[in-house]
C-alpha cells in the first residue's frame, strides 16, 4: 500500500492539451501580470500536485494560521505560505472575481488566476516567522522584501509544467509513486540536497537505505542563491555516484523543481509533506537542514518536528547528527557511533572545499568520491 499523500489526493492543476487552444484565447482577453522565475516555480507546485493540497495562493486567513501555528485551516500540518505577492498600484485595479493571466519570465502566458481575495501582510511579521530574523542578508528575507507589497490568492488553471534542465529526471509525484509501485519498493527515504553528494551524506542515505526498500536522491531545482553550485554540475555529480557506488535496484534520481527559501527548520518540514506527496515514507533530515549562514542552530530542523502532530504529518522523519570521516575507526560515523577526540575526526567545511577546488586540488577521498572531485575540480577552475 502506498502513502497517501498530503491531504488524502494529488491535486492536479493542468489543463488537457485539448484545452490549450480556449485557454491562451481566453488568456488574450485578460490582464497580464509578469511573474519572476521563482513565482513561476511556485506555480509549478501548486500545478503538478507537488504542493498538494493546494489548488492555488493562499488567503490572509490560511497564511495568517500557518505563520502563527504551522496549519492550514483544515488543520493539516503546513509552515511556509505560497504566495503571491504583487506591486500595491496593480493590486489596486484587480477585483476578487476576477481573472488574471500569468506570464512567466520566458515570455509565455502559463496560467490564470481566479482572484479570491487580495491583502497586505507586514513583511518584517511574515521574515520572522518563516526565516526566524529579518536580516536582509537572509536570502530568503532579502526576496520577501524586494516583492510586492500586495497579496493575490485563488486558485490556479495552468498551461503546462515548467521545463526545466534535465527535463528526463523531472517526474511528477503521479510518475514518482508509480516508479515506486513498479520498483515494488514499499518504504522509500528520500534524501533533499542542493549540493554535491559527499561521503558524509552518502554514509546517511546508506544508514537509511538499510531499513528501506528503496532510496530517493531528489536534490532542489529550483531557484538557489548565486554562489550554490549550478545544477547541471551537480547533476553529473549525482549521476557517477549513482552508476559507481549505490546498488542500482534500491536507489532512484529523480529532481525537485522547487524554490530554495533556506528557511530552515521550517523548511525541513516543508520538504518532508512535499516528499510524502512523493509517495515517500521516510525522509531524512540532517545537521541545519535548509539552513544558511548561522541563522539557525545545527539541529533546530529535528526539533521543530516535536511541535508536529506525527499523525498528521503522515511520513517518518529520520534525524541524522553530523557525518565525519574517523580516523580511529577507519570509517564514516557520527558523535553516536564513534568514540575519540576532535583531532581523529576529518570535517572540511564548503569554504575549504571551495578554495580547494578553486586551486585545482582535489578534496580529501575520506571527504568526496574521486570522480566527484573532478567534476568540481572541473567547474571550479573553469568558471
Amino acid at each position: 500500500m502506498t502513502i497517501a499523500p498530503h491531504g488524502g489526493e494529488l491535486k492536479n492543476c493542468l489543463i488537457g492539451e485539448e484545452q490549450r487552444p480556449a485557454f491562451l484565447e481566453k488568456a488574450a482577453e485578460l490582464t497580464v501580470i509578469d511573474i519572476d522565475a521563482y513565482t513561476a516555480f511556485d506555480i509549478d507546485g501548486i500545478a503538478r500536485g507537488i504542493f498538494s493540497p493546494l489548488t492555488g495562493f493562499l488567503g490572509e486567513e490560511d497564511t495568517t494560521l500557518v505563520l502563527d501555528s504551522m496549519i492550514l485551516k483544515s488543520g493539516l500540518p503546513w509552515t511556509i505560505p505560497i504566495l503571491f505577492p504583487v506591486d500595491n498600484v496593480l493590486a489596486a485595479s484587480i477585483e476578487p472575481g476576477q481573472e488574471v493571466a500569468l506570464r512567466d519570465d520566458h515570455g509565455a502566458v502559463i496560467a490564470i488566476l481566479t482572484v479570491s481575495e487580495k491583502f497586505t501582510l507586514d513583511k518584517k511579521y511574515l521574515a520572522e516567522k518563516v526565516y526566524g530574523t529579518t536580516e536582509e542578508a537572509h536570502p530568503g528575507v532579502a526576496y520577501t522584501y524586494s516583492t510586492g507589497g500586495t497579496y493575490l490568492a485563488g486558485t490556479l488553471e495552468v498551461a503546462s509544467a515548467r521545463p526545466v534542465e534535465h527535463q528526463e529526471y523531472n517526474l511528477s509525484p503521479k510518475e514518482t509513486r508509480a516508479a515506486f509501485e513498479s520498483r515494488g519498493w514499499k518504504r522509500i527515504v528520500a534524501f533533499q540536497t542542493r549540493n554535491p553528494i559527499h561521503r558524509a551524506h552518502e554514509y546517511l542515505t546508506k544508514c537509511a537505505l538499510e531499513i528501506c526498500d528503496g532510496l530517493l536522491i531528489h536534490p532542489l531545482m529550483g531557484t538557489t542563491k548565486s554562489d550554490d553550485i549550478p545544477g547541471d554540475v551537480r547533476m553529473k555529480c549525482y549521476e557517477v555516484l549513482l552508476e559507481k557506488y549505490y546498488p542500482k535496484d534500491h536507489v532512484m534520481l529523480s529532481i525537485m523543481p522547487v524554490n530554495m527559501r533556506y528557511a530552515g527548520p521550517r523548511e525541513a518540514v516543508m520538504h518532508a509533506l512535499i516528499r510524502k506527496n512523493y509517495g515517500c515514507t521516510h525522509f531524512i533530515v540532517g545537521r541545519d537542514h535548509a539552513g544558511v549562514g548561522n541563522y539557525y542552530g545545527s539541529y533546530d530542523a529535528h526539533h521543530i518536528f516535536d511541535d508536529i502532530d506525527p499523525v498528521a504529518l503522515g511520513i517518518t522523519p529520520l534525524f541524522f547528527e553530523h557525518a565525519f570521516f574517523s580516523r580511529r575507526t577507519n570509517d564514516m560515523a557520527t558523535q553516536k557511533t564513534c568514540p575519540g577526540t576532535k583531532e581523529e575526526h576529518i570535517f572540511l567545511s564548503g569554504t575549504k572545499v571551495r578554495e580547494m577546488l578553486s586551486r585545482g586540488e582535489a578534496p580529501p577521498v575520506e571527504f568526496t568520491r574521486p570522480e566527484v572531485a573532478q567534476i568540481l575540480i572541473d567547474w571550479a577552475t573553469h568558471s
